[in-house]
């Protein structure tokens, strides 16, 4: 049983090159940490590691839009175990490719005992379009989301409960940025953008994974970041959702909430990179009088401090996660003032 008495949220936003967090599960280990104080809200990103997951029974995995619900006050988190997943596939995605996902998805199930519910394929390419912004974010456009919607309902009439989607992607371009000198995620922020599309249509749990072409199929020899590795040892980056998703809450509208849900006005923090501090979980935080937690140590490509925002009184800054978690151990024990 999760202790609800006191509950975070860490947040580290998908697509801004965040320096923890930012690359292939590479905040896992700090969002551990906090865990072991309290259960702890996180989104996807924060903790999937293609083959590997960053998550534990303590970590509630949690869409990002589905956290911007959460902090409008609009849904609450239902913690629950052994979610039915729904595989959603692009059309798009080269025969050898699927094939290979397949097997992913059939090792992970006999492995795991994840229930799968069933999958998909959409009756038309998704059309998946991504670059760097001029700002420096990660960003994208679908060309055909319909599609997506038409095979996902096709998933939940079948009983899933959670949505696992694999769209086609190009090889990015700028991959080398990403993988040796810290760049942003060229594919990060268009993979938000699939799962916010399902996750508010469906209010079911959502996560992403990339398939590229036939040439991903095969592994490179090169030494990358440590933060990336993760994400080149293996041409499938489908485990990670899959395990994600299996525990991940169910997402409960207000008006049907009971007192076992996590609700805002149960969460006692919010920690997250000190420089993107203008983000809907931020901002709602601050006006509910929830402690923000800025973290120094993780930066991002953004430039929103609290001083800039004009809330530097409402921000507590930290040096690293380490204190972080410390400073959440000191408030669940009433002695940080």
């Amino acid at each position: 049983m999760h202790n609800q008495d006191f509950i975070a949220a860490c947040i580290i936003p998908t697509g801004i090159g965040a320096s923890i967090g930012g690359f292939a599960g590479d905040a896992s280990a700090r969002i551990n940490l906090l865990s072991n104080v309290c259960p702890v809200i996180t989104n996807p990103n924060s903790v999937n590691a293609a083959v590997f997951s960053g998550i534990n029974h303590n970590i509630f995995y949690t869409e990002g839009y589905a956290i911007d619900c959460f902090f409008r006050d609009e849904l609450a988190l239902r913690p629950f175990r052994y979610n039915k997943i729904g595989l959603l596939f692009d059309k798009g995605i080269p025969e050898k490719v699927l094939n290979v996902h397949l097997n992913t998805m059939n090792a992970v199930k006999s492995t795991y005992g994840i229930n799968i519910a069933g999958y998909e394929i959409t009756r038309e390419p998704v059309g998946v379009e991504f670059c760097i912004s001029e700002t420096g974010i990660s960003t994208g456009s679908l060309n055909n989301p319909q599609t997506l919607l038409q095979s996902a309902k096709t998933l939940i009439n079948k009983g899933a409960e959670a949505i696992a989607v694999v769209c086609y992607f190009d090889m990015p371009e700028n991959d080398e940025d990403y993988c040796k000198n810290s760049g942003v995620d060229p594919v990060g922020g268009i993979e938000a953008i699939i799962s916010h599309v399902l996750t508010r249509e469906f209010r079911v749990p959502v996560a992403h994974a990339p398939a590229f072409g036939e040439s991903g199929l095969t592994i490179s020899s090169e030494i990358v970041d440590k933060r990336a590795a993760a994400e080149y040892i293996t041409p499938v980056f489908l485990p990670c959702i899959l395990k994600g998703l299996y525990n991940a809450p169910k997402l409960i509208d207000m008006d049907k909430s009971m007192m076992c849900d996590i609700t805002l006005d149960k969460l006692k923090a919010l920690i997250t990179p000190h420089d993107c501090l203008g983000g809907l979980p931020v901002l709602a935080a601050v006006e509910r009088g929830i402690p923000v937690i800025a973290v120094e140590e993780n930066t991002t490509v953004l430039d929103v401090t609290a001083e800039s925002l004009g809330i530097g009184d409402k921000v507590i800054k930290v040096k690293n996660y380490h204190e972080a978690a410390g400073l959440l151990l000191a408030m669940k024990n009433g002695i940080y003032f």
